[in-house]
């Protein structure tokens, strides 16, 4: 029989080689903690969604429409574009798949403004696709030039971007679509809906720009994953190519297309996290975080220099999860979702006494 080593050396070196994207912990059903690690919508969606999901059980007899033609169809009502400039993932992810799979070959470039969402390394590194990873300006503006000047088959900017739940205002992005052009520029906007604005219109505009949107975070659906793109229908149709064939369930293009007619549903919810959002932010700058201004459903809090392992974990013990990112550039933060009043009071009283206890501890240990 083969050994497991030569069974393993049958994949290709590029996969052997990269390590794997790693999600936030995913506590186990039942378990008491606030979950704060993958920002989630602390909100339900709505009733309407919820009767989808009650009646999907008679879907589940057929194949689903290969193009999610219910759900496609109320995305251009609900975002004024036209059906053929939309594409429907499984989440937005399967739609960054699709496009790293479809645009880039072995050693061409792609080009993304760091620290963003590590998925893009993973994707990159699956293509065996070379990585011009530009830092982010101080302030998490838009390093415009460096990533003109990287001259990538591939631009991705995420807006609002995670970690830093900074985003980029929409000007900004049409310069940089313009100076790459024909190359591609994408427009990760998952958390947009939390964002006083949106780079949608540059889709219609320009054919080098593909636009993502995610169901998972203000319309509360992240266990359904439902992800749209929108660019121009040259676009679309090429990236059709690579899709799954039936790459959305009957159940999820149901609730999708219900989440979609209940936008103002959606609206309410976003507007709760929004006002949480201001409050948390004020209250971590109080006990001295430094906190960029946020435009998603979360926050990133940072004490520039120390390592926030410790404080994360002490966290975790007290049944509060915070994602923490073991990688250079980052460990010195952590990036808070926000939740409900209750949970976000929970985590500023948990930080309040953790940082009191630690300042207690220097003391004693300075006077000794």
């Amino acid at each position: 029989m083969p050994s497991r080593e030569r069974t393993v050396a049958t994949f290709r070196a590029a996969i052997r080689r990269m390590s794997p994207y790693v999600p936030g912990e995913q506590p186990r059903a039942g378990t008491r903690l606030i979950k704060l690690n993958t920002n989630e919508n602390p909100y339900p969606p709505s009733p309407r969604t919820r009767r989808a999901l009650a009646d999907g059980a008679d879907l589940l007899r057929l194949y689903p429409a290969p193009h999610a033609d219910d759900l496609v169809a109320e995305a251009a009502r609900l975002y004024r574009v036209p059906r053929e400039m939309i594409i429907a993932g499984n989440g937005s992810d399967e739609l960054l798949a699709m496009i790293f799979r479809a645009v880039l070959d072995p050693g061409d470039r792609v080009a993304y403004p760091t620290p963003t969402y590590s998925l893009y390394d993973t994707l990159a590194e699956i293509e065996e696709a070379r990585v011009v990873r530009v830092p982010w300006c101080e302030d998490f503006s838009l390093p415009l030039d460096k990533l003109a000047r990287a001259r990538a088959r591939l631009t991705i900017v995420c807006s609002p971007n995670s970690p830093s739940g900074t985003w980029t205002p929409s000007p900004r992005l049409a310069a940089l679509a313009s100076r790459i052009a024909p190359r591609l520029l994408v427009i990760d906007e998952a958390y947009v809906d939390f964002a006083a604005g949106h780079a949608l219109d540059l889709a219609r505009r320009h054919h080098n720009v593909i636009v993502l949107r995610s169901l998972s975070k203000s319309f509360s659906l992240a266990g359904m994953r439902l992800g749209l793109g929108f660019a121009q229908p040259e676009i679309i149709e090429q990236l059709i190519k690579v899709k799954d064939s039936y790459n959305l369930s009957r159940i999820a293009i149901a609730v999708g297309a219900q989440a979609l007619r209940d936008a103002a549903w959606m609206r309410r919810n976003v507007e709760r996290v929004v006002a949480t959002r201001a409050r948390t932010e004020a209250n971590l700058r109080k006990l001295g975080f430094e906190v960029p201004p946020s435009q998603a459903n979360f926050v990133m809090a940072r004490m520039p220099g120390r390592d926030l392992a410790p404080l994360v974990g002490d966290l975790r013990k007290r049944g509060i999860l915070v994602r923490y990112f073991a990688t250079p550039g980052l460990r010195d933060a952590m990036r808070i979702s926000i939740g409900t009043p209750t949970e976000m009071s929970a985590l500023i009283d948990a930080l309040r006494s953790l940082m009191a206890s630690r300042d207690s501890k220097r003391e004693l240990k300075r006077r000794r």
